[in-house]
């Protein structure tokens, strides 16, 4: 998995994102992506919190569904906020980063991708720096089994997607 994780990733900095999956078994199923302005209505906790301090300068949220043709799927939720400087971004994933803190909230799953009882636990996480901005990716089986493994390979390949 190590060297598969590698391999994806370089494909996912290249914005080759149906490679990347590909190099995981996977393959995009369902996908969408919306941009907001309001990043406070779109958080909860302290996330809310600190986002009401440190105002953000953009949101970008994608929500997709990837599946291994055998019933296996999960669910991956990619957040890009924007913030005025480096330094800000940097402290938004600190507090974004403590299990139960709060969240920017994903596109809602049932809505998007009409997978009902799916739910994004966090405990998939992968958060990457880019420029002023944090890029937030998490992931989360669907249906059927996807190991540990996979999930978190998932959310380091996801972090480089393009959030479009």
């Amino acid at each position: 998995m190590k060297t598969r994780r590698t391999s994806a990733r370089e494909s996912a900095k290249r914005g080759k994102t149906d490679e990347a999956l590909g190099k995981l078994k996977l393959k995009r199923l369902k996908h969408k992506a919306e941009r907001e302005l309001d990043c406070v209505a779109s958080s909860t906790g302290k996330v809310r919190e600190f986002l009401a301090r440190t105002p953000c300068t953009s949101l970008d949220r994608m929500l997709m569904a990837v599946g291994d043709g055998h019933g296996n799927a999960a669910v991956v939720s990619v957040v890009r906020v924007g913030f005025r400087s480096a330094k800000q971004a940097e402290a938004f994933e600190k507090v974004e980063r403590v299990q139960g803190s709060g969240d920017v909230r994903p596109l809602e799953i049932a809505a998007v991708l009409g997978l009902t009882g799916v739910h994004i636990t966090g405990h998939h996480y992968q958060a990457r720096p880019d420029k002023n901005a944090m890029i937030i990716a998490e992931t989360d089986t669907a249906t059927g089994h996807v190991d540990n493994a996979t999930l978190d390979a998932l959310a380091d390949i996801a972090t480089y997607f393009p959030v479009t």
